[in-house]
């Protein structure tokens, strides 16, 4: 289960809550891929403070966050995927910033004014950076398990965790439904570049759900993609968790952080052939403390990762400032736990 931030909960209940209308004034016109924007009025006497946010060394190198709906597609360049909207849906809100536990949502997508089904929906479109989740698991087969083991007792499972195909690629599937509320959910997930890319359908009409299924064959998917595998390399830096160690840094200067010393700040970073720094995005911090600590990265050498005696990049993730604490495994064998950053 991902852990999210009160700015990504409030996001989420609110799209739950809106899965079944969409209030006029945000209503997209017909073939509008977002709804249109609504202006909010700041109160007096109130100060904005600029908060946590994503930033990279460079603007080149793709970020997962970029990733954005042009024409009805979703387009992601970082985890090499498309994703096809269904017809006559559309994106809802734009997801909040990463997480300081690397949690992404991507999108949130609804039924379209023009959809003409007696009952609507919706999918989340999200993603867990697995060098941060605080989930005691090393990939998406593994996460799907956990939330499995950790559904509440007022749900009820429909379909117990299995692999499935999807676009060529294998994904971890688990449905479970509210009699209550009268939901249903169906979780589809696959690890790319050590990320669990997650989605999200629910409505009251499981037909609905197995036709926005059957529609994800539409998408393309890198060649690693997998429940278990998705770890980089060919074209794209290998994955490699805890990197960061002693004993694999040549020279390094910590960077200082003189305020504001107690948010996680996770940082994934891609070190070269060489075994320089080439690359530093920082999924969560204050202006500040992303540009020091940017700062100092880019000057750390590291030895070369070898594979079968040849150097390759490779892509690590470390956590400066006061790290959140893992989940314990579970009891459940099929959940292992996974490595902690050094």
């Amino acid at each position: 289960m991902f852990r999210l931030t009160a700015l990504q909960l409030t996001f989420l209940f609110a799209t739950l809550a809106g899965a079944q209308t969409l209030p006029p004034e945000l209503a997209p016109p017909d073939g509008a891929d977002t709804p249109l924007p609504t202006v909010v009025r700041v109160p007096t006497d109130v100060i904005l403070v600029r908060g946590a946010e994503p930033s990279a060394s460079d603007r080149v190198t793709p970020l997962p966050e970029e990733g954005g709906i042009v024409k009805g597609v979703y387009q992601n360049r970082y985890l090499g995927l498309t994703y096809p909207l269904p017809a006559d849906w559309t994106e809802s809100y734009k997801g909040p910033p990463p997480s300081d536990s690397g949690a992404y949502v991507f999108a949130n997508i609804l039924p379209a004014a023009s959809f003409k089904g007696p009952i609507k929906g919706t999918v989340l479109f999200s993603a867990q950076d697995m060098f941060f989740g605080l989930t005691p698991a090393e990939n998406a087969k593994e996460l799907v398990a956990y939330r499995r083991e950790h559904l509440e007792e007022y749900y009820d499972v429909e379909r117990q965790p299995a692999e499935v195909t999807i676009a060529g690629r294998t994904f971890a599937r688990f449905d479970y439904m509210s009699k209550v509320a009268g939901l249903h959910w169906v979780v589809l997930a696959t690890q790319i570049r050590c990320h669990t890319v997650q989605f999200v359908f629910s409505s009251r009409d499981p037909e609905l759900i197995a036709i926005l299924v059957k529609d994800l064959d539409r998408m393309t998917l890198p060649a690693e993609a997998a429940a278990t595998g998705g770890k980089g390399g060919g074209d794209w830096p290998l994955c490699i968790a805890g990197y960061v160690r002693r004993e694999n840094i040549v020279d390094a200067v910590e960077p200082v952080l003189k305020d504001r010393k107690f948010n996680p700040i996770p940082v994934r970073i891609v070190i070269d052939k060489r075994g320089k720094v080439k690359h530093v995005h920082v999924l969560s911090a204050f202006p500040d403390q992303a540009r020091i600590i940017t700062d100092a990265l880019m000057n750390w050498t590291f030895k070369p990762y070898l594979v079968d005696g040849n150097a390759v990049e490779v892509e690590t993730g470390m956590m400066f400032g006061a790290a959140p604490q893992r989940r314990k495994p579970a009891a459940s064998p099929a959940v292992t736990a996974a490595k902690t950053e050094d």
